[in-house]
C-alpha cells in the first residue's frame, strides 16, 4: 500500500459504543487527526445549540472535519438522501444552507449528497429532474467555500439508482458543475461488481483506472461483511496502491463496522500512518 494516502475515521460508523460528540476526541486518542460523519442530526435543520455543541466537539478534540453528508432522511429506516425526493425541495435546501454555514466554520469541503431512492408512483424522470436541480443549487452554495459536493454509488437491497460508477457519473455529468465529483466507495463499488456471488477486483481495477482523476473522496470497507480491511475478500491494500499510483491523493474514509471493538479493528493500519499531517 502506498504512504501518501491519508486515513481518516467515520464517526458515524466507528465509536459507536460512545455518545457522539465524545467520538472525534476516540478518534484523536486512536492517532487519527481527521474525521468524518454522515448527517450528525436527526433532523435537517436542528437546534443552534445542537449545532454549536458538534461544531465544539471537533475543535476541542483538535481533529479536522472532513467529510459530511447532507441530510439524508431516516437512514435506519431506509432512506437513502432527499437530493431526487420529490416533495422535499426545501427540507434539502434548507440543509444546503446549513451544511455550508457548518463548512465555513469548520472547515470541512467535501459534502456527500446520498441521490435518494426510488418513490412507488413517482415518475423517475421527475426524480432525477429533481435530482440534477437539487445538486446544482448544492454545487453552487458549497462553492463558495470552495466545497465540493460528492457522488456515490450505494450496494445493498434499498431501491437506490446508483448502482455502478457509470450511474453515478450520469449524474455528475448532466449537473455539468466542476465541483461535483465522484465518491469512490471501495465496499460499495466491489459489491456490485461481484461475478458468481465472488468479489470481482478486475471491475473495481477498472473503475480506478478510469475514474481516478474525477475521485474527490474514497472510503474503505472490506466486503462482503463491511468490516474493516483484512476480514473478507477484497484486496483493499491493492485497491488503495492502484489508487495512489493512477494519482489519487485525497482523504481515505474508514466506513467500516468493527469486528470486534473500533480500537482493535484498527490494528490493519499501523499508528504511523493514522496521522493526516
Amino acid at each position: 500500500m502506498g504512504h501518501s494516502l491519508r486515513f481518516e475515521v467515520n464517526c458515524s460508523i466507528l465509536f459507536t459504543d460512545l455518545p457522539l460528540l465524545e467520538r472525534p476526541r476516540a478518534a484523536k486518542d486512536a492517532g487519527f487527526d481527521a474525521v468524518e460523519f454522515w448527517w450528525p442530526f436527526p433532523e435537517a435543520v436542528p437546534a443552534q445549540a445542537e449545532v454549536d455543541a458538534f461544531v465544539s466537539a471537533l475543535q476541542d478534540a483538535d481533529v479536522r472535519l472532513v467529510g459530511l453528508n447532507f441530510f439524508a432522511g431516516d437512514m435506519p429506516g431506509g432512506d437513502r438522501g432527499l437530493v431526487s425526493w420529490v416533495g422535499r425541495e426545501q427540507e434539502f435546501r434548507d440543509n444546503v444552507a446549513l451544511v455550508t454555514e457548518i463548512g465555513v466554520r469548520t472547515g470541512c469541503r467535501a459534502f456527500n449528497a446520498l441521490y435518494g431512492n426510488r418513490i412507488d408512483g413517482v415518475d423517475p424522470g421527475a426524480q432525477d429532474d429533481l435530482g440534477a436541480a437539487n445538486l446544482a443549487h448544492a454545487a453552487e452554495s458549497v462553492a463558495r467555500i470552495g466545497g465540493t459536493v460528492l457522488v456515490e454509488a450505494v450496494s445493498g437491497p434499498q431501491p437506490y439508482p446508483l448502482r455502478t460508477a457509470a450511474d453515478a457519473f450520469a449524474v455528475i455529468d448532466r449537473v455539468g458543475a466542476p465541483n461535483v465529483r465522484f465518491l469512490a466507495d471501495l465496499f460499495h463499488l466491489a459489491m456490485n461488481s461481484t461475478v458468481n456471488g465472488r468479489i470481482d477486483g478486475n471491475g473495481l481495477d477498472k473503475v480506478i483506472d478510469e475514474y481516478a482523476d474525477r475521485t474527490a473522496h474514497v472510503q474503505i470497507a472490506d466486503a462482503p461483511g463491511r468490516h474493516e480491511p483484512g476480514s473478507g475478500d477484497l484486496a483493499v491494500d491493492a485497491a488503495l496502491a492502484r489508487l495512489e499510483r493512477v494519482g489519487y491523493r485525497g482523504w481515505v474514509g474508514l466506513e467500516y463496522v468493527p469486528s470486534t471493538t473500533t480500537v482493535e479493528s484498527f490494528a490493519w493500519l499501523p499508528r504511523e500512518r493514522r496521522s493526516g499531517k
